[in-house]
């Protein structure tokens, strides 16, 4: 067994190692390098290491590393892409890891190859050899796009610990909620023509304007139908995002297109909203004889919730002495519970800096994180018993 590098040489190899995720082709990389080197290093630690290429993408893997057996045990899961960057606007090389103000600069330092640097740091330093129950760290792929590597795991089915956390940059503040998200178009076509007489054509910008009419008039029915206090903004939002139509003002719009979001709480389906909207639409389209397509631009996210009773919320509550809270952003802690794991979200850095130019981690973040990462592993792999004993942590 080879010795595994130090905390620090192991994220600047992860930042070195370029892995973007980008609905874009010019930007999107494959994120095979990290994942050889998570399995190795992974590996080295006594843990059996399975590859899974996505179906619909053989260049992009997940990694499931599992230490132990058993029907409970814990997961420790982060995503290895990261999204484009701004080169003109980085003060260092996003891919050479930086020190400088107590801070570690680097693509992904956050957001979040460092957490696993983290972890597999504080595994080597804990007595498993005799774990009662499972470790496992996962990998997913394409988080910041899609979300693929993170459906890939549900389709398959494939059955994980009982509890499970997600290292997002959250400043070490658990999570235990965040709203979905879909993305729409709504594309309107009419018929173009001389301005000078309307009967020549058919105005897709008029027709437009009766469904962003309809639109508004359904968001505020879910304002008053949905709320929950726990979040700052406590209804679904739904933001019209852009829009595009027409080429002169002395022509008729023949086409218009609309984009947009909405972020719903949990306990709403996405795929019922979407099929509430697309009721909305054919009445509008009777109307002023156009026709009139929704289209979905991307999959969509789930809400994600888990009860504040659980025992892994009430764990980190206790490790951290923080209560658990939601956020605004989506990550894929709904799939993990898909699968039948309780989760939740903590990590160590700032959302405020993921997605930044001059990214980083604070270098005082990691020692709480890795002192939460021993305490969960204590509890769920190493003395498990009754999830009730509250007193462990």
């Amino acid at each position: 067994m080879h010795s595994l590098p130090s905390l620090l040489s192991m994220m600047s190899q992860l930042i070195a190692t370029p892995s973007i995720s980008c609905s874009q082709a010019s930007w999107d990389q494959s994120n095979k390098g990290v994942i050889l080197l998570l399995e190795d290093w992974l590996s080295s630690l006594g843990f059996q290491c399975e590859i899974m290429p996505l179906p619909a993408q053989p260049d992009k893997f997940n990694l499931i590393a599992t230490l132990g057996t058993g029907p409970g045990g814990l997961v420790l899961s982060g995503h290895t892409d990261t999204v484009p960057y701004d080169e003109d606007r980085w003060q260092s090389d996003p891919f050479k890891l930086h020190e400088r103000d107590n801070r570690l600069y680097g693509l992904g330092t956050c957001d979040m190859k460092g957490f696993f640097a983290i972890v597999i740091d504080t595994v080597r330093q804990m007595a498993l050899a005799n774990v009662s129950q499972p470790l496992i760290i996962l990998a997913t792929a394409d988080e910041e796009s899609s979300m693929e590597g993170a459906r890939a795991l549900v389709q398959s089915e494939r059955p994980m610990g009982r509890y499970a956390l997600i290292g997002e940059p959250t400043s070490l503040t658990p999570i235990h909620a965040h709203k979905g998200i879909m993305m729409e178009r709504i594309q309107v076509t009419g018929q173009a023509g001389h301005s000078s007489n309307p009967n020549l054509g058919n105005n897709a910008l008029d027709a437009m304007h009766q469904v962003m009419s309809e639109l508004m008039t359904y968001r505020e029915s879910l304002k008053t139908r949905y709320r929950d206090a726990n979040f700052v903004i406590d209804y679904p939002t739904m933001n019209f995002g852009c829009i595009h139509g027409g080429d002169s003002p002395n022509r008729i719009c023949g086409r218009c297109e609309l984009e947009f979001d909405l972020r719903a709480l949990p306990g709403m389906d996405n795929a019922t909203l979407l099929h509430e909207i697309e009721a909305l639409l054919p009445e509008i389209e009777q109307r002023t004889g156009t026709k009139i397509q929704l289209n979905q631009l991307f999959p969509g996210v789930p809400s994600f919730s888990t009860k504040k009773e659980s025992d892994i919320i009430q764990a980190c509550e206790r490790l951290t002495n923080k209560a658990a809270t939601t956020v605004a952003f989506a990550t894929e802690g709904a799939y993990l519970n898909q699968l039948g794991m309780e989760t939740l979200i903590l990590g160590p850095g700032s959302i405020d800096q993921a997605h930044q130019p001059n990214e980083f981690m604070a270098l005082d973040q990691i020692k709480p994180m890795q002192d939460v990462i021993q305490g969960l592993i204590q509890r769920y792999c190493i003395t498990p018993s009754n999830e009730n004993e509250a007193s462990r942590v």
